[in-house]
């Protein structure tokens, strides 16, 4: 009662009274107002403030937009980082569950004028996409809790200027309302959509990627096609010439990979490791070294396959860092190509790693029978061969700076592996659901002294085709 006799004292306006008495009864249709009050107080809002803050929010749209009925904006940094002029960038993303519907709200900073993005879904598994054209994301690593009918998110860059969220969806959901609030008294710009509950059927009339989304798709297939066509080069001319080395950092942009136990995402653990390894190789002057993602971008797995036959390499290295659910499991582990897998974990492995190009909300179905036939089907015996030597050279010098997974080198049909006359090796660095592994991962020493080993193995792997014979 202390409580409400001072709210009161501090409504010097009559008007004042009456407008929050009403604002409060028409939430109240909306909302229990028990969950209304806890909100309140955790935004720490001073009754004027909660004043000015209803009235806004009601004036744009009754339901709210989710700032009072959801928890504060998580997965934002401070504001204080100035942006060009001109620019917007993406600052807190959250949800809410309004019952029948549920609420994502995606708050912008900056003074862009307009927000070029749009919306789409896709199917198997449920999906709501929203790319946003020239607006980056500006995120800590938290994330906000799922809420409703969402059951997991994932953002970040998807092409060049394009910046991606997926929402992944338990059910099939329709977009019911999308719009966005222009900036208002201190909240900057907000984009809103509204999911709620559809058929199956009638999910399946709307979803799939836009026109231009599928136009772009064939224009890359034909691309891939004729990276898939370029024949190697010939014997005579690859001993003239340096090795060419291709380092795959794994996942990247809106694919963020595993977590670690701290928070940390595989994406930037093997960008680091990737990045060291070229330098190590590039100081040696024996190779040519090429990554096929410098930054936090989304590649599809097929496209990291053509970049590495596009380069004519000689030798390609996935590199990522597992997740399991057995915190005591750890230890490196390197993979060569065979389409049954060597054991369950293996499998299982293989296909969450495929399952990267539908985190990014890609359309696979469309590719032609020949790039899969190229890609995926005609693995050749000697590269599989081949693969498998400089696999043992890693298990064998990587053995003598870092823990290794029991059987260390294992088999899976990893859709990166299956390049039919490149060499290739997807190589875990170690589990992030371990403490002792994730403690190394995120080590610069660490990070050295392995780039080192496998420095030493590739050297090896080299050395040793090179005695049998032109490459």
């Amino acid at each position: 009662m202390g409580r409400n006799r001072q709210i009161w004292a501090r409504l010097e306006r009559p008007g004042q009274v009456l407008g929050l008495l009403a604002l409060f009864l028409v939430l109240a249709l909306t909302m229990p107002m028990r969950a209304l009050a806890e909100d309140f107080v955790a935004e720490g809002l001073t009754v004027d403030e909660l004043a000015e803050l209803l009235a806004r929010d009601l004036e744009n749209d009754l339901l709210t937009t989710g700032a009072l009925s959801d928890a504060p904006p998580a997965s934002s940094i401070p504001r204080a980082a100035p942006l060009p002029p001109g620019m917007s960038a993406v600052t807190g993303i959250r949800f809410g569950d309004h019952g029948p519907q549920t609420r994502f709200v995606m708050e912008l900073a900056g003074d862009a004028a307009a927000v070029d993005y749009r919306v789409f879904t896709l199917a198997d598994p449920y999906r709501v996409v929203i790319d946003l054209t020239g607006v980056p994301f500006r995120l800590d690593e938290a994330k906000p809790e799922a809420r409703g009918f969402v059951s997991g998110f994932r953002y970040g860059r998807f092409q060049a200027d394009t910046f991606r969220v997926v929402i992944d969806t338990s059910e099939p959901v329709a977009v019911a309302r999308n719009f966005v609030l222009d900036p208002q008294a201190g909240f900057g710009r907000r984009i809103v959509l509204d999911l709620a509950p559809t058929d199956s059927a009638t999910f399946a009339q709307t979803a799939g990627a836009p026109a231009a989304d599928r136009t772009a798709a064939a224009e890359a297939t034909q691309k891939i096609e004729a990276v898939a066509a370029v024949p190697m080069s010939p014997p005579a001319e690859r001993l003239e010439r340096r090795r060419i080395v291709v380092i795959d950092p794994g996942h990247g942009g809106v694919d963020p990979g595993a977590t670690g136990r701290s928070g940390v995402y595989e994406k930037n653990i093997v960008l680091a490791f990737a990045r060291e390894l070229a330098t190590q190789l590039r100081a040696t002057g024996r190779y040519e070294v090429h990554l096929t993602r410098e930054t936090d971008i989304f590649i599809p797995l097929r496209e990291r396959v053509a970049i590495a036959r596009n380069h004519k390499a000689d030798l390609f290295l996935s590199i990522h860092a597992d997740a399991i659910q057995k915190p005591d499991v750890r230890g490196l582990s390197v993979y060569t190509l065979s389409e049954t897998a060597s054991d369950q974990e293996a499998a299982a492995l293989a296909r969450q790693e495929n399952r990267a190009d539908l985190i990014g909300g890609l359309d696979l179905q469309g590719e032609s029978p020949e790039v899969t036939g190229i890609l995926i089907d005609l693995a050749q015996r000697e590269t599989k061969n081949y693969s498998a030597r400089f696999a043992r050279s890693i298990v064998d010098y990587a053995g003598q700076k870092t823990a290794m997974l029991q059987r260390p080198h294992r088999f899976a049909g990893f859709v990166v592996l299956k390049a039919p006359d490149v060499p290739s090796v997807l190589i875990e660095l170690g589990f992030l659901t371990n403490a002792s592994d994730e403690k190394q991962l995120v080590s610069a020493a660490w990070r050295t002294g392995v780039a080192g080993s496998f420095t030493r193995a590739i050297d090896r792997y080299f050395g040793d085709r090179l005695a049998e014979g032109p490459l």
